[in-house]
């Protein structure tokens, strides 16, 4: 059943009715106003001649009768009518409108009782039976409106706020499709949700139990590896969704030119668990990968700051770490550069570090400013720039932690053709804000190393974002479509 046909088939007899009511109201009016409509000069011959006609059906041989009729087919085409939606119907108002037009409609007829000119008498009832038919309109339609709503079934408008939705299934190698249900006039139907285009990023936004992850995070990372996605997973509750991306991957390797291999990096479980080190020394390339890498785990470390970003003080401890990490990724070409080492030497006392880290040419600058402060004895303004990079990155020092991110298990660059990944990574709901950091240094850099040319299709797919900082997410989302 076409439900659109039959709505505009309603439509129209709706208006038919309403324009036949209309035309009889008019008819009564020329009759019974002749002597006026004949001094202004807008009768003819052939309009008598009908007129007469009309006469003989009878239905002008009353004043009222013509008129009930009029209203009689008005009321038949009100009770079709769905109303114009209004959240506030009150009774009263409806029964003022209806009370005043019929008062006015059949009231109109004592007019001709007045000893007034043909004319002017014509244009008095005019205007009156033809306000009371208007008011009785308005008012009618509003009845339609307040019995649809609180005498129906459907008393949260439901109906009147449904509309068809997309029922076909819209398939290609990238899309992300979700079954689903609507309800159309009454009547369940089947439609699909489907993500046409994942590149372009997607946001999904529910309360508690709203079925974020069933419904559609859980879908999609099926439908990623059946399609031969590479895969990049943020697993708020591990491991929830790390055992349905290894399940996936079990059932459809088939579909990757080279079978990906699967990886998990989780802080609490180390038999489980690979090493990883983000802070790689061949994808560290300038020292601007060492200044994300630095603002990346302080922000996240302290996420007050990311309101304070170009503080002197939040800029200051992120210069400093900024140095350590790319002194550590020059020296002996970064055969020391990870963020275990970036703590310990950070916890150097000053008169060993400072002359170390001005050893190394590309630093000088940032060095200099904490290093002249020492020299001067400035100690309050260099423990305001250091000591709070110092204290937040010493909330690391875990044997879990220096292990995990000391290794080289696999890299980061999980769509590169020649070695496909799936990396699951693994947070804490009990340790959110220390393992979120460092997570957050994963993501960063995973960020900034998927997007380039030639590379796999791959996906990122975050639980719970607000658990993490993503710096310069907004890059990415801007440059994401194409790099597939």
């Amino acid at each position: 059943m076409d439900t659109g046909e039959n709505q505009q088939a309603l439509r129209s007899t709706i208006d038919l009715l309403r324009k036949a009511s209309v035309v009889l109201l008019l008819l009564h009016f020329y009759i019974f106003c002749y002597a006026a409509f004949e001094q202004w000069g807008l009768t003819t011959r052939i309009v008598h001649d009908m007129l007469t006609g009309f006469s003989n059906t009878g239905l002008f041989n009353n004043l009222h009768l013509s008129k009930a009729m009029a209203l009689g087919i008005l009321v038949i085409s009100l009770i079709g009518e769905r109303g114009k939606k209004e959240e506030k119907i009150k009774p009263k108002t409806i029964i003022q409108y209806l009370v005043c037009g019929l008062a006015l409609y059949f009231g109109s007829g004592f007019l001709f009782y007045l000893s007034l000119a043909a004319a002017n008498l014509a244009v008095l009832y005019i205007a009156t039976t033809g306000l009371g038919f208007i008011l009785i309109m308005a008012g009618g339609a509003k009845v339609s409106r307040l019995i649809k709503i609180n005498l129906g079934k459907d008393i949260f408008n439901e109906e009147n706020e449904s509309f068809p939705q997309q029922e076909e299934r819209l398939d290609n190698p990238y899309s992300l499709n979700f079954p689903a249900t609507y309800n159309l006039k009454g009547q369940l139907r089947k439609m699909w949700i489907s993500v046409v285009n994942p590149f372009r990023a997607s946001l999904i936004i529910g309360g508690p139990g709203a079925a974020k992850s069933v419904g559609l995070i859980r879908p999609s990372i099926y439908q990623m590896i059946e399609k031969g996605y590479t895969l990049f997973l943020y697993d708020f509750k591990f491991p929830d969704l790390t055992l349905i991306a290894y399940n996936a991957l079990q059932q459809y390797k088939g579909s990757f030119k080279k079978p990906p291999g699967f990886y998990v990096v989780n802080f609490d479980d180390l038999s489980v668990a690979h090493r990883c080190n983000p802070l790689e020394p061949s994808t560290m390339l300038d020292i601007t990968d060492a200044s994300e890498a630095a603002r990346t785990i302080l922000l996240g470390l302290n996420r007050d700051w990311i309101r304070k970003t170009g503080d002197f003080w939040v800029e200051s401890a992120c210069n400093f770490v900024t140095a350590c990490i790319w002194y550590l990724r020059k020296y002996k070409d970064g055969a020391y550069c990870t963020l275990p080492h970036v703590i310990e030497l950070m916890g150097t006392g000053y008169d060993e570090l400072f002359p170390v880290l001005q050893s190394e040419p590309t630093i000088e600058g940032l060095v200099n400013v904490f290093a002249s402060a020492y020299q001067h004895r400035a100690l309050e303004q260099l423990e305001g720039q250091i000591a709070s990079a110092k204290i937040a990155m010493a909330r690391l020092t875990s044997p879990q932690l220096y292990y995990i991110l000391s290794g080289d298990d696999f890299s980061l660059d999980i769509n590169n053709p020649d070695d496909p990944k799936i990396v699951a990574v693994g947070n804490n709901p009990s340790k959110v804000q220390i393992y979120g950091a460092v997570l957050s240094l994963y993501i960063t850099r995973v960020g900034r190393l998927v997007a380039k040319k030639g590379m796999e299709k791959c996906g990122i797919i975050c639980d719970e974002f607000s658990s993490i900082f993503w710096n310069g997410i907004e890059n990415l989302i801007a440059i994401a479509r194409g790099y597939r």
